[in-house]
């Protein structure tokens, strides 16, 4: 069982930046293609971004490409979302996820962390 902590998300202004890591623990890391995701109250959440196992693979929702970049140490089992460019819309609860697959259905994952805020005023 993968257990995933992320950091404190945090205020930030519109066109601030803000880094989010998260800490994975209880399986083998390098095995697992992680990501983020994240949810606003009323709708469904949303995959924002996601890395492979060797980092050699990187994939963004096109709200989030050019802005944010994922990134991985398999060295400490870290994962990181640095956010640039913030905006209003990107409020919202962000997940660090784990196992990440691209399903029928859309982006999914296995092992999900506890969620952190990230408020981005105008």
């Amino acid at each position: 069982q993968v257990q995933l902590v992320e950091s404190r998300g945090g205020l930030v202004q519109a066109g601030g930046s803000l880094r989010l890591s998260c800490a994975a623990s209880g399986g083998d890391f390098r095995r697992y293609d992680m990501g983020w995701f994240r949810q606003v109250p009323g709708k469904e959440r949303e995959f924002i971004a996601r890395i492979s196992g060797s980092s050699a693979e990187k994939e963004y929702a096109v709200s989030a490409k050019g802005r944010f970049t994922i990134s991985r140490d398999n060295t400490k089992n870290t994962v990181s979302l640095q956010m640039n460019s913030l905006k209003p819309e990107d409020t919202a609860v962000y997940y660090c996820a784990g196992a990440v697959i691209h399903a029928a259905d859309g982006w999914m994952a296995y092992y999900w962390g506890q969620g952190t805020q990230v408020t981005v005023s105008s």
